[in-house]
């Protein structure tokens, strides 16, 4: 496998997505020790950013996540990989490692079912997000082909998702 290749669905965790609560075994609110053990016992990379985040990275490379917990503490976002990480279900469609134009399609068709400026959202980069599932649509680099890396958020993010995490959340991987 090269460093481009996308591994293929069969190849990854399947996770469930509950809005807000969960990205498969980790919860929001979580501690980093909780999460390492929700995860298997892996060990993360910490990096903390300046104070006026109070935010603490945690990278698992061989899980293909970034968890970002607030005062090194509570979880309060999921980055997942776009190229090697578990492949999530949200409200029933795959959002890991997909083609951006697809899912920025299937989140046109969930806003039509719903209140007007309820839905959508785009960060400055021109990610879109969905208020109702506290997810964004970030992208990652495969090869010459962009495909979609999901930031997760709890509902406590809903109000300035952009301002919630450090900038390096919302950059390629």
């Amino acid at each position: 496998m090269s460093l481009w290749d996308v591994l293929p669905d069969g190849e990854r965790q399947q996770w469930a997505f509950d809005p807000f609560v969960s990205v498969g075994p980790l919860r929001f609110g979580m501690s980093p020790d909780e999460a390492s053990a929700a995860l298997g016992g892996v060990r993360a990379t910490v990096r903390r950013h300046d104070s006026r985040w109070n935010i603490a990275c945690h990278t698992y490379p061989r899980v293909g996540l970034k968890l970002y917990f607030v005062a090194d503490e509570s979880l309060c976002g999921v980055s997942v990989d776009a190229l090697r990480g578990p492949q999530v279900l949200a409200d029933g469609t795959a959002v890991v490692g997909r083609v951006p134009s697809e899912l920025e399609q299937w989140l046109f068709d969930r806003a039509e079912s719903r209140e007007t400026r309820t839905e959508l959202f785009y960060l400055p980069g021109a990610e879109a997000g969905s208020l109702t599932l506290g997810v964004v649509l970030c992208l990652q680099r495969a090869g010459d082909r962009l495909v979609t890396r999901p930031v997760f958020l709890p509902a406590d993010a809903m109000g300035d998702v952009y301002q919630h995490l450090p900038g390096e959340a919302w950059a390629m991987f």
